[in-house]
């Protein structure tokens, strides 16, 4: 049986929230982009006060990456992780990604944030699979429909689970490893014998917490 250390992405590998961070690239890149800016700000307040729910927020969010050609966007997220996502992981979570991966765990990363940029982390060694959430594209484009669901709470675990049934892998999950900022993340929490939480300001009784810088 193998033995998974599972990492969240935002604000636990990376110091900052990594969709915030691509549209901030992407307007440097096309300055025009800046006109997605109030709808995207006003559909992140509408889901901090729980009028929209995450899925509707973020289609609306990434609404700039609506008709971009699948070429184009992978020279654009191979720059993005060059110069912004590679600059901005924790030292910390590099050095914990070695410790298990040389005890023989295999380290997944499960996040809500977009798979299609997500998938330049295969460019840690120690990765052995990204799953996060993932974009509808027609016709060689880029749509803002998520395809499927939001990969964040239960989600995360149905996606882990479905690649594990795909890869035909049995999980020893009592000593498998979980690191995540947020107890958004508890139903892959529960999962796990060796739960973590990464930087976190109000203490928990049950779940030990790892500062990492």
């Amino acid at each position: 049986m193998e033995r998974l250390a599972i990492f969240d992405v935002d604000y636990t590998l990376t110091k900052r929230e990594t969709l915030a961070e691509f549209y901030w690239f992407m307007i440097k890149k096309s300055p025009k982009l800046i006109i997605h800016a109030p709808k995207g700000i006003i559909s992140a307040f509408l889901y901090a006060v729980k009028i929209l729910d995450s899925q509707t927020a973020k289609e609306n969010f990434i609404a700039f990456i609506d008709g971009m050609q699948e070429e184009n966007m992978q020279k654009l997220v191979e720059e993005f992780y060059e110069k912004k996502l590679s600059k901005i992981i924790y030292t910390d979570a590099i050095d914990t990604m070695k410790k298990l991966k040389s005890e023989g765990c295999k380290v997944y990363l499960i996040s809500a944030s977009a798979e299609f940029y997500l998938n330049e982390l295969y460019k840690i060694k120690e990765v052995d699979k990204v799953i996060g959430t993932r974009f509808t594209s027609v016709g060689g484009k880029y749509s803002r429909k998520i395809a499927g669901k939001n990969c964040k709470g239960d989600e995360k675990v149905r996606r882990l689970m479905e690649v594990l049934k795909e890869e035909g892998m049995e999980v020893d999950f009592k000593n498998s490893y979980m690191f995540s900022d947020s107890l958004a993340d508890l139903p892959l929490f529960n999962l796990v014998g060796n739960p973590y939480l990464i930087n976190y300001k109000k203490g928990h009784d049950k779940i030990k917490i790892l500062n990492w810088k």
